[in-house]
This record gives structure tokens, sequence and C-alpha cells, in this order.
């Protein structure tokens, strides 16, 4: 079950999710799309390795895998990555891209539902499940008919060669390869209903 208040713990995998306030969007042109990977890289990148996303309309998916890693601070201190600043990094996430569209949008008040979800993942099948699942998301809501034809998720950028948010090889492993993952990703999930 997905909860609002578990720990990110380093070297764990989460699925990290949340939606719009009531029947609004999240995103509502092509520039706001890429200001939230762009915020998702500025932010998470350097405290969580990202192994699919998926940016829909009124909500969005990701897979991450938290770093345990050695980060200088201010006193060039080392210091662990741990649940109060990865968390902390979400906040900022959040809370940048939510005043960006409210100013563009001319809205005020909460973008999100409330805290992002997020639901430790401790098997590897299900992590390849929910990666399926994830991408196939534009295909279920009607958004697109193939998913190469979904701009805003991860699965052409693993597919690819140009540069991407995420750890390309690592999720390849997990499929064994391109090949292998193409071949899993041609079928409809058989989980629905994540939250």
């Amino acid at each position: 079950m997905a909860d609002t208040k578990i720990n990110l713990e380093p070297e764990k995998y989460y699925h990290i999710y949340n939606h719009a306030v009531g029947n609004e969007l999240l995103f509502n042109s092509d520039n706001n799309y890429l200001f939230f990977l762009k915020l998702v890289k500025k932010y998470l990148i350097d405290y969580a390795d990202i192994y699919a996303y998926c940016l829909m309309p009124n909500h969005f998916h990701f897979i991450i895998k938290v770093k345990d890693i050695e980060k200088p601070n201010k006193g060039s201190v080392p210091r662990r990555v741990n649940k109060k600043n990865i968390g902390q990094q979400f906040s900022n996430l959040f809370n940048s891209y939510a005043q960006t569209f409210n100013k563009e949008n001319i809205r005020k008040g909460s973008l999100f539902v409330n805290r992002y979800k997020r639901k430790l993942i401790s098997d590897e099948k299900y992590l390849l499940k929910l990666i399926h699942y994830i991408h196939f998301n534009p295909v279920a809501a009607d958004l697109c008919e193939d998913l190469t034809d979904w701009k805003y998720s991860s699965y052409n950028a693993i597919i690819g060669n140009h540069f991407t948010l995420v750890v390309r090889q690592q999720i390849l492993d997990l499929f064994e390869d391109k090949g292998n993952f193409i071949y899993c990703h041609k079928i409809e999930p058989t989980i629905s209903g994540i939250d």
C-alpha cells in the first residue's frame, strides 16, 4: 500500500506518484512537461537513480532508487543521502513546479493532491511489471496508440541512445537486454490500478 509518510531509505526502490487536485491538469503544454523534467534533473538526479517515469496530463509516476552516496554540503563536510534530504529535494521540486505553474496559469492554491505518495518496491519481478505499467499509462488512457508516441515517458529514452535522466543500462540489465525490454513492453501489463 502506498503511503505519504514512509521513509525513503538508501539503496531501495520506490514508486513515487501524485495527482492534480480535483479535475485540474498538472501539465498544459510541452513547456510544462519539459520544465518538470528540468526540475527533476536539478533536484533529484544527485539523490536518486531514475528507473522509469511517465508524466500524464493530470498525474505522474516515477520509479527511483535512492542513492547512498557522500555529498558535500555548504561546509564541504560529507553527508549521507538520507530520508530527510531526499524528502526535501522532492519538496523543492514540487513547490518550484507548482509556483511556476500557478504564476503561468494565473491560479492560486495547491496544485498537487496532498503529499506525494511513495511505495517501497521490494520484489524485482514487481519492479519489472511496474516499469511496464508506468510506460503503458498513456496507451491505457487513450492518449496514444503506441508507447513510442508518448514524449513524456522514459520508454523512448531507454530504447534510444541520447542523453537521459534514467539509468538506461541498469534498466536494460534488469530486462536482460534492449530486445527483451522492447518485447516485454509489446503487450498490455498484467497489473493494473496501481496506486
